[in-house]
């Protein structure tokens, strides 16, 4: 197995932060069949396949901050206003997701891409961990 550490800013913000070109250049590298597994070692943020640049990456923060209001609802409560929400995230947006590579290139559909998804603004700086296992 391979792996590697990709390190992601998100800022002060809601994101959806696309990395699906570090997974391109990472599947590239190892230039044969397997599958590539993305993982945020994080308890506040997600990887999600999704369309990007169409909107659906508004649509998806909008669901999120639909289900997940930034209020103080929630009894995890350290950090900023409705940082709980953060760490109920994950349940929703898993922090991970395997992908097929075939050839050393991701087996994504034609809209899918691959992003960060990130709703604590505590803290702007992630790590994601990328691991290939050869078939």
């Amino acid at each position: 197995m391979k792996s590697v550490v990709v390190r992601v800013t998100t800022g002060n913000r809601d994101v959806v932060h696309d990395i699906t070109a570090e997974c391109e250049r990472f599947a590239a590298e190892a230039g044969e069949d397997g599958l590539l597994h993305v993982f945020v070692p994080h308890a506040t943020a997600g990887v999600a396949l999704i369309e990007l640049g169409s909107g659906s990456d508004d649509d998806l923060l909008a669901a999120l901050g639909d289900l997940l209001p930034a209020d103080d609802r929630w009894r995890h409560a350290h950090g900023s206003r409705g940082h709980g929400r953060s760490h109920v995230m994950p349940a929703i947006v898993p922090p991970y997701a395997t992908i097929p590579v075939v050839g050393g290139r991701l087996a994504l559909g034609t809209w899918q891409s691959v992003a960060l998804v990130d709703l604590n603004v505590d803290n702007p700086e992630r790590q994601v961990r990328l691991s290939f296992l050869a078939g």
